[in-house]
């Protein structure tokens, strides 16, 4: 299971619809990182490279450190 921004996100869920369930990351949220990431369409978490945890980790922080990060903190 992945870990990003504290959470564990599914891994059965495609990698757009997994990011949800990072608190702050809605669906406009997680379309914008999955594009700017170049992620394919229809990817699982469960498919995900240890690089691209660290990818989106680095993005999410940098991008939406504010709401995302804090609420991470918290957990």
């Amino acid at each position: 299971m992945a870990r990003i921004a504290g959470v564990n996100i599914p891994t059965e869920k495609r990698i757009e619809i997994a990011l949800r369930y990072i608190h702050g990351i809605g669906p406009a949220k997680s379309a914008q990182i999955c594009k700017a990431l170049n992620l394919k369409d229809g990817l699982r978490a469960k498919d995900l490279t240890d690089e691209d945890v660290v990818k989106i980790s680095s993005y999410i922080e940098q991008n939406f450190r504010s709401k995302v990060m804090s609420a991470a903190k918290l957990q």
